[in-house]
């Protein structure tokens, strides 16, 4: 077995088995956010630690993973990408799921979270929203980072060192999909569709989502973009879009990332990058 793949394969053993024990305490829960957010937080952490662990046996420079964060653009295209993707499936079920649409209830969130029960504006659109945006995508890096790290730090850029981006991305994609099987099937992180339906979209969204994050971090050479869009991603989909989504028992269907919707226009995206895939230089 030729060394790269020694390392690939070591560290999806040391993935997996780090990632049991916090999955087992997160299915014993029920819930994703057992012990107060902590436990997903673990989980979101094994990557890394699968990566510092393969490092270590392998003696790999960990300056090699990706630390630099030059040129900024890519980490502004990143931070961007969520809203093109996902806006127009909103707005779609928005506007043809009737009903689907809650900014009263997003914003009686945001006056209750800020004591402004009599000004749900100003509470949503001049400090929730704004805060989110900003504050809260560095608290999401904190945890997209433990995955980024592993995933496009360490195993991207040896994959597509040995197989070639479409397939190293490919195989990131399923590995990424089915890292996320035991939340998404023995616990509640889905949208309460049916397992089947869910787990199928939302397969079919990381995949795709690992040839953007792939062409990120071989254009950039680094993981930060990766980290932005993963962070990003998170806060507009999970903490925004959905929360104004109001499930009228069709739009979780369409919207969240266990509907159709973001599988298509991610897919649409994953493609445009694909067809870019002759500027990449390898890692």
């Amino acid at each position: 077995m030729k060394p790269i793949s020694k390392q690939i394969l070591t560290f999806l053993v040391f993935v997996f088995l780090f990632s049991s024990v916090p999955y087992a305490l997160m299915i014993h829960s029920g819930h994703i956010r057992a012990g107060n957010g902590m436990v997903v937080t673990l989980v979101m952490w094994c990557p890394t630690l699968a990566a510092l662990a393969t490092s270590a046996v392998y003696k790999i420079d960990l300056a090699t993973l990706g630390w630099n964060w030059r040129p900024v653009k890519y980490e502004w295209l990143a931070y961007l990408l969520p809203i093109f993707y996902a806006l127009p499936v909103y707005l779609g079920c928005w506007i043809f799921v009737s009903g689907s649409f809650d900014y009263a209830g997003f914003s009686k969130h945001f006056a209750d979270a800020y004591f402004l029960p009599n000004h749900s504006n100003l509470a949503t659109l001049g400090l929730g929203i704004p805060l989110l945006a900003t504050l809260g995508i560095v608290y999401g890096m904190a945890t997209a980072l433990g995955e980024e790290i592993g995933w496009r730090g360490f195993l991207l850029p040896r994959l597509t060192g040995r197989f070639g981006f479409t397939i190293g991305c490919l195989i990131s994609g399923v590995v990424w999909a089915v890292w996320h099987y035991p939340g998404l099937l023995w616990a509640d992180y889905n949208a309460g569709t049916q397992p089947v339906y869910a787990l199928a979209c939302f397969t079919l969204m990381v995949i795709p989502m690992a040839f953007v994050m792939g062409w990120l971090r071989l254009k950039s050479g680094s993981l930060w973009p990766c980290a932005m869009l993963h962070a990003s991603h998170n806060l507009f989909v999970q903490a925004i879009f959905d929360e104004l989504t109001k499930d009228t028992g069709r739009a979780k269907y369409v919207t969240t990332e266990f509907g159709f919707g973001l599988a298509l226009t991610i897919w649409a995206v994953a493609i445009y990058f694909w067809t870019k895939r002759g500027e990449l230089k390898p890692v």
